[in-house]
């Protein structure tokens, strides 16, 4: 995965795939107190739970775009749901690279026929235990951050729109995420 991130294929779109699951929309039982001057954020131990959604994303590995969807569960079907759109929509002359993790539901038989019947279109599996290599976790670690953490949803609905709209401002500036370190200090 660092090698496809460091030295791509020539004229090739390098995406990074994933799903968030079971993003829970929490509405806190009392409101939290603002931080003051001497004085921590609040926010109440006790929520109450009104549902769940699975965030689908790629992020482009050059442009630092996010390409997001929706789903209620994390099957081969959405999966597959997810990707033949954002397939669609890479330039017919590029190669596609996508570098996703281990979970039973990217090798799906399903899922290989489709990438068998489209020449153009690589998956890159990330070594097992290592899903840390998909630049989209790091994605998903700043939306739980800025997003979902201290976020009040009383829907799903809320909660999808609050992410959809940090992806949407994410897009308008996307910055992609750099290694810092050389792949020597990563191999040991």
């Amino acid at each position: 995965m660092v090698g496809l991130y460091l030295n791509p294929p020539e004229n090739a779109v390098v995406l990074c795939v994933d799903e968030k699951s079971s993003i829970q929309a929490l509405d806190r039982t009392q409101p939290g107190l603002p931080m003051k001057k001497g004085r921590a954020g609040t926010m109440t131990h006790d929520y109450k739970r009104n549902g769940t959604s699975t965030l689908f994303a790629a992020l482009n590995v050059f442009t630092g775009e996010v390409v997001g969807e929706y789903k209620q569960r994390h099957r081969h079907q959405e999966f597959l749901s997810f990707l033949k759109p954002v397939e669609k929509q890479t330039p017919k002359d590029r190669e596609l690279h996508i570098g996703v993790d281990n979970y039973s539901t990217h090798k799906h038989q399903k899922v290989k026929n489709w990438i068998k019947r489209k020449m153009r279109v690589t998956l890159h599996f990330n070594p097992t235990s290592s899903s840390w290599l998909n630049l989209v976790e790091r994605f998903f670690g700043l939306i739980t951050e800025k997003a979902i953490k201290r976020g009040v949803f009383s829907s799903v609905k809320e909660l999808e729109e609050k992410l959809m709209q940090f992806i949407d401002q994410r897009n308008e500036n996307p910055k992609p995420f750099v290694w810092t370190k050389s792949v020597e200090v990563i191999i040991e």
